[in-house]
């Protein structure tokens, strides 16, 4: 059932076969709407301030299971600036592209279901309807030193629609509303739907290997969990699922991080999820949690421009310096002469205000222990590459690169330390699927980090558990999606 819910049913002349118009006042008070299970609400009210009408129409919508657009989470979020400038950070050559005729200093993007009156904005139109997921949207650019930016985007009522525009509105909205199928519609039905994201052109080792993501929608299928893989295109197509299963490098400038906070807001299980994305990143947050809460870990400095002379002193050399968003053996460099620490030092902070400085733990391998849902899952070797100091190396640029071995031990086999300190770190974080990173030095188990959604590919990380590896995480989303709708697994 989709109903449209507006102030006054007159900003609405629109007739569309299985689509209501009802005023806002009828949804929130008549107990029949309550009664209704399978509703898409397009909230197109005047205002959307807190506690407004509006504003109560998708939180309400929300508590009763139904799908608002847009949710109050998007509503949040296109009230706080930074964050919509953020989550758009990554337009900046789409917008290029698309309001390069323009000549003013400023412009305005009326944006209707996902398209603009003008043919030419219609990339950039669907993108951001893409981000925010709300019907009827403007965003405001202003061009300074010769590129442009976005100043801001809100939502507008139908009542905020020129009358010149209002014809194509109608005719956006019958395709938006037309283009909407039940998923069930052309597959079996089954009893969940979960998305898996995933770039096939990254060219850094990606989180699963062809092989295992087969394993995967085996391991789903048995369960009766329908999967499709999508990619960084597929934004709007997240309200068609219940869950979705992140297997690409996380980052947060990145079209990672924007899908899993989409996913969260619009109710699915998400792994990993967005706080646990923003945690893991970011190796300052790292770095001052674990000691917080006696997590042994390599003696360490937070450093910025003013004490780069204590890193010798209190870790001498070679050390190993580390951008706070470094990730696969990127951002991360070793120092082994004063003059390199200088020189790596500088680079490192011309990017980031602070980064972070350990000593360093030469060893043959480092203990890698995956944890789901607060549960112990695997334990592996991960080799350093050969003739390196790192897991990976990097060879030209991040298009080639060497990996060392991965031996995947019983949980039986790995030290009971290793195992503890994992489990501990872990959970500082949430409930996800991590990958904590650990040296064994001596007596000295230390944890080196903590990665969201962790490697699994076929023929490493399921050395010992093989099919039941993907068979068990694939149940724990089912457990999550089942309680989502309050159903037995």
């Amino acid at each position: 059932m989709n109903l449209i819910v507006v102030d006054n049913p007159r900003d609405w002349p629109l007739a569309v076969p299985g689509v209501g118009v009802v005023t806002a006042r009828a949804y929130l008070t008549d107990p029949a709407y309550g009664r209704e299970r399978a509703v898409r609400v397009y909230n197109l009210c005047k205002s959307y301030r807190y506690e407004s009408l509006g504003y109560y129409v998708s939180l309400l919508a929300e508590a009763r299971g139904h799908k608002p657009l847009p949710r109050v989470s998007a509503i949040l979020d296109l009230q706080t600036p930074n964050l919509v400038r953020l989550l758009t950070s990554d337009l900046d050559a789409l917008m290029a592209k698309s309001l390069a005729p323009i000549r003013s200093e400023e412009f305005t993007l009326s944006i209707y279901f996902g398209h603009n009156v003008a043919l030419r904005y219609e990339a950039l139109s669907r993108h951001i309807f893409d981000l925010f997921q709300a019907p009827l949207l403007r965003a405001q650019f202003v061009r300074t030193e010769a590129a442009w930016h976005i100043r801001s985007v809100r939502t507008i009522a139908a009542s905020d629609i020129p009358p010149q525009h209002q014809d194509f509105v109608i005719e956006a909205a019958q395709r938006y509303f037309s283009g909407r199928r039940p998923r069930a519609m052309h597959r079996h039905p089954s009893r969940f739907d979960l998305a898996i994201l995933r770039d096939p052109d990254n060219p850094i080792p990606a989180s699963s290997n062809d092989e295992a993501l087969r394993k995967f929608e085996k391991a789903a299928q048995a369960l009766d969990v329908q999967t499709e893989v999508i990619g960084h295109a597929d934004l709007g197509k997240l309200c068609r699922f219940d869950g979705l299963f992140i297997r690409d490098n996380t980052f947060i400038n990145h079209y990672t991080y924007r899908f899993s906070r989409r996913a969260a807001a619009e109710g699915l299980v998400v792994i990993d999820d967005p706080d646990s994305i923003l945690r893991c990143n970011n190796k300052v947050y790292l770095a001052e949690l674990l000691p917080r809460h006696g997590i042994p870990t390599p003696k360490t400095l937070m450093v910025h421009r003013d004490n780069v002379d204590e890193i010798v002193p209190l870790l001498g050399l070679p050390c190993v310096l580390k951008q706070p968003d470094s990730a696969l053996s990127l951002g991360v460099a070793k120092a082994g002469s004063r003059d390199e620490l200088r020189e790596r030092v500088a680079a490192l902070l011309e990017k980031s205000d602070m980064i972070v400085a350990q000593e360093y733990l030469p060893t043959e391998f480092d203990w890698r222990v995956g944890i789901l849902d607060r549960r112990l899952l695997f334990v592996c070797k991960y080799y350093m590459a050969p003739g390196h100091w790192q897991i990976i190396h990097h060879l030209s640029g991040q298009r080639h690169y060497e990996e060392g071995p991965t031996v995947a031990l019983s949980l039986d086999e790995a030290p009971p330390q290793v195992l503890r300190t994992a489990l501990k770190a872990a959970n500082l974080i949430g409930d996800g699927f991590y990958g904590v990173d650990l040296k064994q030095v001596g007596r000295r188990c230390c944890v080196i980090e903590i990665n969201d959604n962790p490697n699994v590919d076929a023929g490493n990380e399921d050395g010992v558990l093989g099919e039941a590896l993907y068979r068990d995480i694939m149940t724990v989303f089912v457990q999550r999606m089942a309680a989502r709708r309050q159903l037995l697994p």
